[in-house]
């Protein structure tokens, strides 16, 4: 019994550290995510858009960094707002789940990220606007033993900033 309210307590902690956002990290504003305004996720030009509507992340199946067709039509919308938007630049996360050690976890995230950097310059983000980085299996979304919660860890993130000059 005691596990279960150890599990369901580390839970809770990482929904509450996810939900975490910081309002004025793209420049939107205080309310940036609300309303029609220029940060909102209603404006097709905001970071917020991007995030929720074309979406920020893809998934991959276990102990590959080969992208599935979902993955790829994501990243085709990523790479026409990214092809629009030329004032952002972007940071490839790559992730994995908990299994396996953590060097095989670090330089398959490296392989997911690096597969997404190429998928965008494929489709015409300029290479100089894109990096990339591994965090293996050390920022899990889902924290479970089971499938559901492995599927959500094995993912590349796209992860928008300002870019240099703008």
């Amino acid at each position: 019994m005691a596990h279960r309210a150890i599990s369901a307590l580390v839970l809770i902690g990482a929904l509450s550290l996810a939900a975490c956002t910081d309002p004025d990290r793209y420049g939107g504003g205080a309310g940036g995510g609300m309303g029609g305004g220029a940060g909102s996720a209603q404006n097709p030009n905001s970071p917020a858009y991007f995030q929720t509507a074309i979406g920020d992340r893809v998934l991959f199946p276990v102990d590959q960094s080969t992208l599935t067709p979902a993955a790829e039509a994501t990243l085709d919308g990523q790479a026409q707002w990214m092809n629009v938007n030329t004032s952002y630049a972007a940071t490839i996360e790559g992730h994995a789940d908990e299994q396996g050690t953590r060097e095989y976890n670090i330089a398959l995230g490296a392989r997911r990220a690096n597969a997404v950097q190429e998928y965008l310059i494929s489709r015409g983000v300029a290479g100089t606007r894109l990096d990339t980085v591994s965090y293996g299996k050390e920022r899990p979304i889902e924290i479970c033993s089971e499938e559901a919660c492995y599927a959500q860890n094995r993912r590349a993130v796209t992860v928008l900033r300002a870019a240099a000059g703008s």
